[in-house]
Protein backbone atom coordinates (compact mmCIF):
# COMPACT_ATOMS: atom_id res chain seq x y z
CA UNK A 1 0.00 0.00 0.00
CA UNK A 2 2.16 2.35 0.97
CA UNK A 3 6.43 2.05 1.02
CA UNK A 4 9.09 4.97 1.92
CA UNK A 5 12.43 5.09 1.75
CA UNK A 6 15.09 7.26 3.29
CA UNK A 7 13.04 9.94 4.15
CA UNK A 8 14.41 13.21 5.19
CA UNK A 9 12.59 16.75 5.60
CA UNK A 10 13.74 20.09 6.29
CA UNK A 11 12.04 23.22 7.41
CA UNK A 12 14.88 25.65 6.81
CA UNK A 13 17.81 24.30 8.37
CA UNK A 14 16.22 22.48 10.54
CA UNK A 15 15.75 18.43 10.01
CA UNK A 16 13.03 17.38 11.11
CA UNK A 17 12.58 13.90 9.91
CA UNK A 18 16.41 11.87 9.82
CA UNK A 19 16.55 9.04 7.14
CA UNK A 20 12.70 7.07 7.84
CA UNK A 21 12.16 4.38 6.09
CA UNK A 22 8.23 3.17 6.47
CA UNK A 23 6.01 0.38 4.90
CA UNK A 24 1.88 -0.21 5.03
CA UNK A 25 0.49 -3.06 4.69
CA UNK A 26 -3.09 -3.83 2.92
CA UNK A 27 -5.74 -4.05 6.26
CA UNK A 28 -2.96 -2.81 8.51
CA UNK A 29 -3.54 -0.17 11.46
CA UNK A 30 -0.75 1.39 12.44
CA UNK A 31 -0.30 4.07 15.12
CA UNK A 32 2.41 6.81 15.22
CA UNK A 33 3.39 7.95 18.24
CA UNK A 34 5.04 10.30 19.53
CA UNK A 35 5.27 14.15 21.51
CA UNK A 36 4.60 16.97 20.17
CA UNK A 37 7.03 18.33 17.92
CA UNK A 38 8.67 14.46 17.34
CA UNK A 39 7.75 14.68 13.24
CA UNK A 40 4.97 12.40 13.16
CA UNK A 41 2.85 15.34 11.81
CA UNK A 42 5.30 16.23 8.96
CA UNK A 43 5.81 11.96 8.40
CA UNK A 44 1.87 11.78 8.14
CA UNK A 45 1.77 14.59 5.29
CA UNK A 46 4.42 12.80 3.54
CA UNK A 47 3.27 9.66 3.40
CA UNK A 48 -0.82 10.93 2.78
CA UNK A 49 0.84 13.06 -0.22
CA UNK A 50 0.13 16.50 0.76
CA UNK A 51 4.03 17.22 1.76
CA UNK A 52 6.95 16.19 -0.70
CA UNK A 53 10.12 15.36 1.37
CA UNK A 54 13.41 17.24 0.84
CA UNK A 55 15.47 13.71 -0.32
CA UNK A 56 14.02 10.01 -0.50
CA UNK A 57 10.77 8.80 -1.98
CA UNK A 58 7.61 7.62 -1.40
CA UNK A 59 5.37 5.11 -3.39
CA UNK A 60 1.49 5.03 -2.56
CA UNK A 61 -0.36 2.01 -3.88
CA UNK A 62 2.48 0.94 -6.26
CA UNK A 63 2.88 4.33 -7.79
CA UNK A 64 5.88 6.92 -6.85
CA UNK A 65 4.50 10.24 -5.70
CA UNK A 66 6.03 12.28 -7.90
CA UNK A 67 4.64 10.17 -11.27
CA UNK A 68 0.37 10.62 -10.11
CA UNK A 69 -0.58 13.46 -12.59
CA UNK A 70 -3.46 14.24 -10.87
CA UNK A 71 -3.24 14.28 -7.18
CA UNK A 72 -5.96 16.14 -6.36
CA UNK A 73 -7.67 13.43 -8.02
CA UNK A 74 -5.90 10.73 -6.96
CA UNK A 75 -6.64 11.82 -2.92
CA UNK A 76 -10.00 11.88 -3.60
CA UNK A 77 -10.50 8.47 -4.87
CA UNK A 78 -7.74 6.91 -2.38
CA UNK A 79 -7.01 8.61 0.61
CA UNK A 80 -9.69 9.85 3.55
CA UNK A 81 -8.35 12.38 6.20
CA UNK A 82 -9.04 12.87 9.69
CA UNK A 83 -7.76 15.78 11.63
CA UNK A 84 -7.70 16.95 15.29
CA UNK A 85 -10.09 19.43 14.67
CA UNK A 86 -13.38 17.85 12.68
CA UNK A 87 -13.62 21.03 10.06
CA UNK A 88 -16.87 20.85 9.24
CA UNK A 89 -18.75 23.09 7.53
CA UNK A 90 -20.98 24.66 10.25
CA UNK A 91 -23.63 26.39 7.40
CA UNK A 92 -23.91 22.57 5.99
CA UNK A 93 -25.85 20.17 7.53
CA UNK A 94 -23.90 16.70 8.79
CA UNK A 95 -25.04 15.09 5.32
CA UNK A 96 -24.30 17.83 3.01
CA UNK A 97 -20.80 18.12 4.97
CA UNK A 98 -20.51 14.12 4.56
CA UNK A 99 -21.13 14.24 0.58
CA UNK A 100 -19.74 17.30 -0.38
CA UNK A 101 -17.01 15.45 -2.45
CA UNK A 102 -18.83 12.90 -2.99
CA UNK A 103 -17.56 11.07 -6.58
CA UNK A 104 -20.24 8.20 -7.03
CA UNK A 105 -23.87 7.07 -6.16
CA UNK A 106 -23.83 4.73 -3.98
CA UNK A 107 -26.46 5.37 -1.91
CA UNK A 108 -26.46 1.48 -0.28
CA UNK A 109 -23.03 2.55 0.33
CA UNK A 110 -23.81 5.29 1.76
CA UNK A 111 -26.48 4.45 4.40
CA UNK A 112 -24.46 1.99 5.61
CA UNK A 113 -22.50 4.37 6.51
CA UNK A 114 -24.22 6.32 8.17
CA UNK A 115 -25.31 3.12 10.52
CA UNK A 116 -22.09 1.86 10.99
CA UNK A 117 -21.28 5.14 12.60
CA UNK A 118 -24.26 5.71 14.45
CA UNK A 119 -24.95 8.88 12.67
CA UNK A 120 -28.05 8.31 10.28
CA UNK A 121 -30.12 10.03 13.06
CA UNK A 122 -28.73 13.44 12.80
CA UNK A 123 -28.35 13.65 9.31
CA UNK A 124 -30.22 17.30 9.35
CA UNK A 125 -28.24 18.61 12.06
CA UNK A 126 -25.81 21.13 11.68
CA UNK A 127 -22.60 20.82 13.50
CA UNK A 128 -23.13 23.27 16.21
CA UNK A 129 -25.89 21.51 17.32
CA UNK A 130 -24.40 17.74 17.32
CA UNK A 131 -21.62 16.91 20.47
CA UNK A 132 -17.87 16.70 20.33
CA UNK A 133 -17.91 12.92 19.65
CA UNK A 134 -20.73 13.13 17.13
CA UNK A 135 -18.46 15.78 14.88
CA UNK A 136 -15.90 14.01 14.68
CA UNK A 137 -17.84 10.23 13.71
CA UNK A 138 -18.86 12.88 10.85
CA UNK A 139 -14.98 14.13 10.22
CA UNK A 140 -14.75 10.01 9.77
CA UNK A 141 -17.74 9.54 7.16
CA UNK A 142 -16.62 11.96 5.44
CA UNK A 143 -13.26 10.49 4.73
CA UNK A 144 -14.99 7.56 4.21
CA UNK A 145 -17.71 8.54 2.10
CA UNK A 146 -15.03 7.89 -1.69
CA UNK A 147 -14.23 4.17 -0.23
CA UNK A 148 -10.76 5.12 0.38
CA UNK A 149 -8.05 2.91 0.51
CA UNK A 150 -6.32 4.47 2.96
CA UNK A 151 -7.34 7.00 6.08
CA UNK A 152 -4.79 8.95 7.74
CA UNK A 153 -5.78 10.56 10.68
CA UNK A 154 -3.70 13.27 12.50
CA UNK A 155 -4.52 13.35 16.39
CA UNK A 156 -8.18 12.83 15.81
CA UNK A 157 -9.37 12.30 19.71
CA UNK A 158 -7.31 15.79 20.72
CA UNK A 159 -10.32 17.51 21.15
CA UNK A 160 -12.13 14.71 22.66
CA UNK A 161 -13.11 13.15 26.14
CA UNK A 162 -11.60 9.63 27.51
CA UNK A 163 -14.80 8.05 26.65
CA UNK A 164 -15.12 8.95 22.85
CA UNK A 165 -11.76 9.26 22.33
CA UNK A 166 -11.67 5.39 22.81
CA UNK A 167 -14.70 4.88 20.55
CA UNK A 168 -13.20 6.60 17.78
CA UNK A 169 -9.79 4.09 18.36
CA UNK A 170 -12.32 1.37 18.12
CA UNK A 171 -14.14 2.53 14.93
CA UNK A 172 -10.61 3.13 13.58
CA UNK A 173 -9.94 -0.17 14.28
CA UNK A 174 -12.97 -2.00 13.26
CA UNK A 175 -12.63 -0.28 9.89
CA UNK A 176 -9.12 -1.67 8.96
CA UNK A 177 -10.13 -4.86 10.26
CA UNK A 178 -12.65 -4.95 6.71
CA UNK A 179 -9.32 -5.76 5.18
CA UNK A 180 -10.56 -3.01 3.05
CA UNK A 181 -9.13 -0.07 4.16
CA UNK A 182 -5.27 1.03 5.76
CA UNK A 183 -5.31 3.47 8.36
CA UNK A 184 -2.64 4.94 10.15
CA UNK A 185 -2.94 7.33 13.19
CA UNK A 186 -0.62 9.87 14.48
CA UNK A 187 -1.63 10.35 18.17
CA UNK A 188 0.43 11.26 21.60
CA UNK A 189 -2.18 9.09 23.25
CA UNK A 190 -0.72 5.95 23.86
CA UNK A 191 -3.47 4.26 25.69
CA UNK A 192 -5.72 4.39 22.88
CA UNK A 193 -2.44 3.55 20.40
CA UNK A 194 -2.59 0.23 21.95
CA UNK A 195 -5.36 -0.91 19.78
CA UNK A 196 -3.44 -0.52 16.75
CA UNK A 197 -1.67 -3.61 14.63
CA UNK A 198 1.53 -1.95 14.76
CA UNK A 199 2.95 0.77 16.92
CA UNK A 200 5.99 3.20 16.04
CA UNK A 201 7.33 5.51 17.89
CA UNK A 202 8.37 8.98 16.67
CA UNK A 203 11.59 10.82 18.81
CA UNK A 204 13.79 14.10 17.37
CA UNK A 205 12.45 12.73 13.85
CA UNK A 206 13.34 9.24 13.93
CA UNK A 207 11.10 6.22 14.05
CA UNK A 208 11.61 2.80 15.63
CA UNK A 209 9.10 -0.06 16.46
CA UNK A 210 7.62 0.58 20.07
CA UNK A 211 8.37 -1.92 22.74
Amino acid sequence: MIKANNITHCYGAEEVLHNISFSLQKGSFVAIIGESGSGKSTLLSILSTLLRPTSGNVKILNKKIEEIRNIDKFRNNNIGFVFQFHYLINYLNVIQNITLSLNHNDKDYLDTLLKRLGIENITQKYPYEISGGQRQRVAIARALINKPKIIFADEPTGNLDSKNSKNVFELLKNIAQSKDVSVVVATHDLQNAQSADIIYEMNDGHISNYN
